[in-house]
């Protein structure tokens, strides 16, 4: 059994058995954090009913960066969480000094000492975006092939339990 398919078992366990969905969700973004390696930070950002971004589970976030994004509306030019949750594709930025789409919030992480992110959408069945898993880097650089196979699976896992 793979480490993914490990923490898939662990994390519909716990969901089956009631424990909060931010609680299950967490689990999956530690492990995302895990295969990441030293210096990253994991989100999970699920989209309200109001089609907003609110956060899902981001157990190493401070809580004033939370606070100022909490509510942001999908948007293909707005860095990586928006963005990816606009587009439904996956969203890469090695830098938020140089890349656009951060112009207007480049100073929150910068300021918690992140040089980086990237996002990948979390869809669910109906390919309905259901929410972002995000990753913060401290250093410039692009997720591996395995960080973002492990995301790929994670996500998926985060949609079955979002789902039900």
């Amino acid at each position: 059994m793979t480490p993914i398919d490990q923490v898939r078992t662990r994390a519909l366990a716990m969901h089956a058995s009631g424990e909060p969905l931010r609680e299950v969700l967490a689990v999956l973004v530690r492990e995302a954090e895990a295969v990441s390696g030293s210096g990253a930070t994991c989100s999970i950002l699920l989209l309200d009913k109001e089609g907003l971004l609110r956060n899902g589970a981001s157990p190493d976030l401070p809580a004033d960066y939370l606070d100022a994004i909490d509510r942001l509306k999908p948007d293909p030019n707005l860095g990586t969480c928006a963005a990816a949750a606009a587009t439904g594709k996956v969203v890469i930025t090695p830098s938020f000094l140089t890349d656009r789409k951060w112009a207007e919030l480049r100073h929150l992480p910068l300021a918690l000492g992140f040089e980086g992110a990237w996002s990948m959408p979390i869809i669910g069945r109906s390919a309905k975006v259901l929410g972002t898993f995000g990753t913060y880097f401290r250093m410039r650089r692009e997720p591996r092939p395995d960080e973002h196979a492990a995301v790929s699976g994670l996500a998926s896992v985060a949609a079955e339990v979002i789902e039900g």
